[in-house]
């Protein structure tokens, strides 16, 4: 079989002090894999996600006498998802990996993921970490209840520790850029696509230079998580709500089978306490329910509008694509 052309999609924002190593990293086992056959070329796409550093200049230094590295960037900042979206739409490759620009994912894991695709007849190759350098404990203990979360009531199984960091056959690339939702949770996406999906363990090193752009609580993550993985793979939150709501109403009759025993006997109807309890409790219960209501609302309000995921400011190497 004729070996594929390969793409490496990076999706970043603001890592000047990292690209010039990931490029000669990639770029040294790209052609050990090369001259081995197991490729028959590749090129590097860098989806800037609107850096405000010398990001780019640092990556227009790296094209000269070359013409393996192509640049899109953004009109502002679209997020990881949509730039790894536009990567993948302006790929050429027979299959693709994505993967971050910190170099906590290690390039030099690629011709492995490339072997177990070619002998395993795979689609999907995910990469699990068996341990996170340079993460804190309280970070890991809150991403391991995140993907417990999400196992256990997502529509599809979504592989635990499995990051942003995986090979693609053609075809599911094609799948992927099917989908035209708002907010893509692409963890999930490559999960509900289907095909054969194997997986390689290695251990995720810390960042070589910079600082994390996602804290463990931070408002992205929280975001993420809520409005992209759980509301659009499960269902829950809804039943959650409807069961609070189920709840209020049992207990708001035995207060109601209460006061009536007590009209009957002629004691004294519950005063101001019990009254109040009742209110407090309802009222929370329906804020509750209106507020998970309210997220997937949000997510029918944002998909209804059609806009792109990303605009495309200008390219390097590659001729833009305008619509999303």
């Amino acid at each position: 079989m004729q070996p594929p052309f390969l793409s490496i999609v990076f999706s970043f924002r603001n890592e000047e002090d990292v690209l010039q190593e990931l490029i000669a990293r990639t770029r040294a086992v790209l052609t050990k894999e090369k001259e081995h056959h197991a490729i028959s070329g590749w090129e590097l796409i860098f989806v800037n996600d609107a850096s405000d550093d010398r990001s780019l200049e640092v990556l227009l230094q790296n094209t000269q006498n070359t013409k393996d590295i192509k640049i899109l960037t953004m009109s502002r900042v679209f997020g990881v998802a949509p730039c790894v979206m536009a990567g993948l739409a302006h790929a050429q490759g027979d299959a693709a990996v994505y993967m971050d620009a910190d170099l906590q994912d290690p390039p030099e894991l690629i011709p492995e993921m490339l072997k177990a695709m070619r002998e395993q007849n795979a689609d999907v190759v995910h990469t699990t970490r068996r341990s996170r350098q340079g993460e804190s404990t309280f970070k890991l203990f809150i991403t391991k209840i995140g993907y417990r979360i999400l196992n256990k009531y997502s529509n599809v199984s979504i592989p635990q520790e499995a990051g942003d960091f995986k090979l693609f056959s053609r075809r599911v690339i094609d799948h992927l850029l099917q989908f035209k939702e708002n907010n893509p949770f692409m963890r999930g996406l490559v999960a509900w696509v289907g095909f054969k999906q194997i997986f390689i363990a290695y251990d995720r090193q810390a960042r070589f230079a910079g600082k994390s752009k996602f804290f463990v609580l931070g408002k992205k993550v929280i975001s993420n998580f809520l409005n992209s993985a759980l509301i659009n793979f499960s269902s829950v939150p809804l039943k959650i709500a409807s069961y609070c709501g189920l709840c209020a109403i049992v207990i708001d009759i035995l207060f109601a089978i209460h006061a009536l025993i007590q009209k009957i006997d002629g004691g004294a109807v519950p005063g101001w306490t019990a009254i109040m309890l009742v209110i407090i409790f309802i009222g929370g219960v329906q804020l509750f329910c209106i507020g998970m209501i309210g997220l997937y609302l949000n997510s029918v309000h944002e998909q209804g509008k059609l806009r792109p995921n990303y605009i495309i400011e200008s390219t390097y190497g590659i001729n833009p694509k305008p619509h999303a």
